[in-house]
């Protein structure tokens, strides 16, 4: 019944591996260059070995982090802008204990000539770089009329079974009678290939089928639709008029 995450294609080896080769290429760069007073500590080779060590630690815990928090965060409507900032202040505190463990070692006196914060400041500018990098790049990417290879095609469950439609980053996750798929496109492109099933959009992340509906959560303010299959959907505020004038709540 379920599908995968919309990120499981980021979690194919190749995808790994070119991040991955990225961060390292990125890191003998820095070698050259001798960044945060580096450039004086020691000899090339040994600069590129600590800072492709560093943008490869960098590399896998941000990877990690953004591919569990943004199909999250997706679902909860909520922009890059909004939670990034948040996640690299985090993250950062484990590439800059790492990368400080690594300096300490190859240069025993550096614990004593940076301080703590000035070195989370340090790690926290990478990181921010990195994650804003990474950022641009996915969402630049965009979703395609046209399904990826991890993608099912999604004419095959855009049809009449269908009961809602969820977006997640930059796929739909479709949801029908039989369980759900993934699609890469956009909710737009996809409520347009909904041919004459009737339905509203919910959340700017939600379109939901008339006929999947069985009743209505009140959470305080908030509402829910509940949905044929144990499912539910969100009813952003501004939607409510929308679907009160349908007789939908």
């Amino acid at each position: 019944m379920a599908s995968p995450p919309p990120f499981t294609a980021l979690d194919r080896p190749r995808i790994w591996l070119a991040e991955l080769a990225t961060c390292a290429g990125i890191g003998v760069v820095l070698g050259f260059i001798g960044p945060f007073g580096t450039f004086s500590n020691d000899i090339l080779p040994v600069r590129i070995v600590y800072w492709t060590m560093v943008l490869l630690i960098s590399g896998v815990v941000f990877g990690l982090a953004l591919r569990w928090a943004w199909p999250r965060a997706s679902r909860a409507g909520l922009r890059p802008w909004v939670w990034a900032p948040a996640l690299v202040m985090i993250v950062t505190l484990v590439p800059a204990a790492a990368s400080r463990v690594i300096a300490v070692g190859l240069w025993p006196g550096v614990d004593s000539s940076v301080g703590l914060l000035e070195w989370y400041g340090q790690a926290l500018l990478v990181g921010g770089v990195y994650v804003l990098g990474y950022v641009l790049l996915r969402t630049r990417e965009g979703p395609s009329d046209s399904p990826s290879g991890d993608a099912p095609e999604p004419n095959e469950h855009l049809n009449r079974d269908v009961l809602c439609l969820q977006m997640e980053d930059h796929y739909v996750r479709i949801h029908t009678v039989q369980g759900s798929a993934l699609a890469l496109m956009s909710l737009s492109q996809a409520i347009k290939r909904l041919d004459g099933i009737e339905g509203l959009q919910t959340h700017r992340s939600w379109w939901v089928a008339r006929s999947a509906v069985i009743g209505v959560v009140e959470d305080g303010r908030n509402l829910r639709l509940s949905l044929v299959g144990g499912l539910t959907a969100p009813v952003s505020r501004a939607r409510v008029s929308q679907l009160r004038a349908a007789g939908w709540i």
